[in-house]
């Protein structure tokens, strides 16, 4: 049976508290909140504690990087007992923190923190909570395995053949996951995933409803990531869409830092009841994410209900043959009549709305569209000779 982190890291926190006479907070070692105690000795949290960077960590679950590199200052990554860290209010940190490093095996996974107050906290009762940031530690490096076997489990569904392949694969995700299996899943792609260390990727308790996450290949070089998402009912993708906007903002952090890349974008993938069709998800989900890739309109976020005929245009192979008559139009010495067709045939042959898109007279969109049907050797006035050029101009975005 599936272990419940959040509630066995709650009664840890909560057990610290109690020992301390003062609320805690649990944080991963990336600054995450996993878990908040709100123990007041007159049994509610006082609002004063709440200075700007513990309200954004609760509010947010998360602190900023320049807030991090703060805190670390401080030695707490390699502190193996409590760390004070004396109010700075430039910083906004209008109280003093004691920290307590959370470790297992050596290697700090996490920190407990705690408001400095007058006395503050006896060298008993500090030892008392080091012992259960110990059993923290523990959990917190049980649930890192846990979620790195789920990951692994993942990646194998999404890249297995179809087939007997992908059947085994599912059968182990399927074995992984326990009771959590059940009921209806989506897959989510991001991509390009900004960074290829594995440590920059969200862990699945950090990102809402997601329950693995592993990165899959995207192209000959680049990478996405995969999001696995439970739902609570098959009719709403909404906390799919909510854990795919959570993911990008991590994607755009990591871009941000990396330097200019290609902006990221997430597709979602129809609501499948069970594992079994995981792999037809993903392909959905791929699919949405390439067309929001090649569409702004479509958003950052785009469930493969809603990209149109681009359902049909990415499920073309990638290295399909051009077609030869529509191809020379591609060339960058056209590319000005390429975007012109495209308005025209997006306006649907509607000359006055294709020319005020375009900010030009009609007389010329004319023009520039007898110039198309020299090129191609189509006709504009053919319904199908349309469906083609329309056809060879979207995919060429992808």
């Amino acid at each position: 049976m599936a272990t419940d982190y959040k509630g066995d890291y709650q009664e840890l926190v909560d057990e610290i508290s109690e020992l301390l006479g003062a609320p805690a907070t649990l944080e991963n070692r990336d600054f995450e909140l996993i878990a908040f105690g709100t123990y007041d000795s007159e049994g509610e949290l006082d609002a004063s504690a709440l200075d700007p960077v513990r309200a954004r960590s609760i509010l947010t679950r998360r602190s900023t990087a320049a807030v991090r590199t703060w805190f670390e200052g401080f030695g707490i990554t390699r502190a193996t007992g409590p760390v004070r860290i004396p109010p700075t209010p430039e910083a906004g940190v209008y109280r003093g923190r004691v920290c307590l490093p959370v470790r297992h095996r050596g290697v700090v996974l996490g920190y407990v923190w705690l408001l400095d107050d007058d006395p503050g906290p006896t060298a008993a009762q500090l030892t008392a909570a080091m012992a259960v940031t110990g059993r923290l530690g523990a959990l917190l490096a049980d649930e890192a395995q846990a979620g790195a076997g789920l990951g692994r489990e993942l990646r194998a569904v999404l890249t297995a053949e179809r087939g007997w392949q992908r059947d085994m694969a599912v059968a182990e995700l399927r074995t992984a996951l326990g009771p959590r299996a059940q009921g209806p899943h989506t897959l989510i792609c991001v991509a390009p995933w900004p960074s290829a260390d594995p440590d920059d990727a969200p862990t699945a308790r950090t990102v809402p409803h997601a329950t693995a996450l592993c990165a899959v290949p995207w192209g000959d070089t680049a990478q996405c990531l995969a999001a696995l998402v439970r739902l609570r009912s098959p009719d709403t993708v909404a906390p799919a869409t909510a854990a795919a906007g959570r993911l990008l903002r991590e994607a755009e952090g990591l871009r941000a830092a990396a330097g200019p890349e290609a902006a990221p974008a997430a597709g979602v993938g129809a609501v499948r009841t069970g594992l079994a069709e995981l792999g037809a998800a993903w392909e959905e989900a791929v699919a949405a994410a390439r067309a929001a890739l090649a569409e702004s309109r479509f958003g950052p976020v785009v469930e493969w209900a809603r990209i149109g005929p681009y359902r049909l245009l990415t499920a073309l192979p990638p290295d399909a043959v051009q077609d030869p008559a529509a191809g020379p139009l591609l060339s960058p010495a056209h590319q000005e009549l390429a975007r012109t067709a495209e308005v025209y045939l997006d306006c649907a042959g509607q000359a006055g709305r294709a020319a005020a898109a375009l900010g030009i007279h009609r007389q010329t969109l004319y023009y520039r569209l007898s110039r198309v049907e020299q090129v191609t050797g189509l006709d504009l006035g053919d319904g199908e000779d349309r469906l083609l050029l329309h056809m060879v101009l979207k995919r060429a975005r992808m």
